[in-house]
C-alpha cells in the first residue's frame, strides 16, 4: 500500500508517550542514515494543521460526531497528498503520530457507535493502513495525568475524564487484535529509554524484513 518506503504510526492514549517515542525513533533512524520524515495527525501538511486548531481547541461540543469525521477525514487526505504519500513514494520511512486509529476509537467510539461510519469514509477517501503500528500502552490514570500536566490549549479529549481514557485503552488493545498483523504493543509504563529500546528493536526487525 504504501509503495517502496515504510509507513509506522505511533497510537495510545493521551499521555502515553506516544509523542516522544515518535520523536525518539525518528532521531535514531536519522542517525543511522536513514530519511526520515516525522509527522502528526490531525496535522502534518498547512490545511491539515488549521483543521486541527478547528477540532483540537474551543468548545469541544460545538461539533457533532459525524462533523468531527468529516473535519479529520480531511485533514488525512490533505496530509496523505501532500506529505505521506510523496515521502513513501521517494523510499523515505514517514512515522506519524497518531493515524486513523486514533480516529475509529475517538470518533468512532468516544462519540457513539460510529465505527462503521469511520471505517467506509476512511475506505472510500484514504485506502491506506500503516505498514506498523505501534501501540504505547499505558494505565489510563497515569496516561489522564500526564496529559492534563501539559497544560496546553489542545486538551480537547484529555478533558473527557479517565473514563474516556479507559475505554479508549480498551478500544486501542482490541484494534492491536482486529489488525494484528500491523500491530505491536508496547508496554509504556516503564523507563523512556526501555521503552525506546523496545520500539527500535521492532522497527529494526520490520526493516530487515
Amino acid at each position: 500500500m504504501s509503495g517502496k518506503g515504510l509507513f509506522i504510526t505511533f497510537e495510545g492514549i493521551d499521555g502515553s508517550g506516544k509523542s516522544t517515542q515518535a520523536r525518539l525513533l525518528a532521531d535514531h533512524l536519522t542517525a543511522q542514515g536513514r530519511d526520515v520524515v516525522l509527522t502528526r495527525e490531525p496535522g502534518g501538511s498547512p490545511g491539515a494543521e488549521e483543521i486541527r486548531a478547528l477540532v483540537l481547541q474551543g468548545d469541544p461540543d460545538r461539533w457533532s460526531a459525524q462533523t468531527e469525521i468529516l473535519l479529520f477525514t480531511a485533514a488525512r487526505r490533505d496530509h496523505m497528498e501532500r506529505t505521506i504519500l510523496p515521502a513513501l513514494e521517494a523510499g523515505k520511512v514517514v512515522i506519524c503520530d497518531r493515524f486513523a486509529d486514533s480516529t475509529r476509537m475517538y470518533q468512532g467510539l468516544s462519540r457513539g457507535d460510529l465505527r462503521g461510519d469511520v471505517d467506509a469514509l476512511h475506505a472510500r477517501m484514504i485506502g491506506v493502513e500503516p505498514d506498523l503500528t505501534l501501540l504505547i500502552d499505558m494505565d489510563p490514570t497515569q496516561g489522564l495525568s500526564r496529559a492534563l500536566s501539559r497544560q496546553t490549549k489542545e486538551e480537547r479529549f484529555e478533558e473527557f475524564g479517565e473514563a474516556l481514557q479507559a475505554a479508549m485503552r480498551a478500544g486501542f488493545l482490541a484494534l492491536a487484535e482486529e489488525f494484528a498483523a500491523r500491530f505491536r504493543v508496547i508496554d509504556g509504563a516503564r523507563a523512556i529509554d526501555d521503552v525506546a529500546r523496545d520500539v527500535q528493536a521492532i522497527v529494526q526487525k520490520r526493516l530487515a524484513a
